[in-house]
């Protein structure tokens, strides 16, 4: 099984992480990750969609992020809630959605993450005073 499970938060609901290469055949493992987090969670009616939300995370960061590696994160911090996380080390850019032309074969990802999240954002990570990284995020419910 890939991943490693994570310390359980204070809902009790463990989460999966792993550090994977930020290349685009590493995208399957990452949907694979969601997918065994979900069904683990008795929740695999919802895991085509969460695995398609970090699809879409991984992409971004590997077309846009820096490093050789990324880390993906699966939790469940409350009984009817998934979040799903990419960490790279690219503070300096930013996430953004913007509007693909018709004939872009690219640029439509953070679009399709606003459509399904019900909420999604980032955050830097460091020391307070120089951010090393960032985490893009997003959260969906579940059943």
């Amino acid at each position: 099984m890939p991943g490693t499970l994570i310390t359980p938060r204070q809902s009790g609901h463990p989460g999966y992480s792993e550090s994977m290469a930020r290349t685009p055949e590493t995208t399957g493992r990452a949907r694979t990750l969601a997918r065994i987090a979900l069904s683990a969670w008795h929740m695999d009616k919802d895991a085509d969609t969460a695995a398609l939300l970090l699809s879409e995370l991984f992409t971004n960061a590997v077309r846009h992020a820096a490093g050789e590696r990324v880390r993906v994160i699966v939790e469940r911090p409350q009984a009817d809630r998934v979040h799903i996380a990419v960490v790279d080390r690219a503070p300096h850019l930013l996430p953004r959605v913007r509007e693909a032309g018709g004939e872009e074969t690219s640029g439509r990802g953070l679009a399709l993450v606003e459509e399904i999240a019900d909420r999604w954002g980032y955050q830097f990570l460091g020391d307070g005073h120089r951010p090393w990284g960032k985490r893009v995020w997003a959260e969906m419910q579940v059943m």
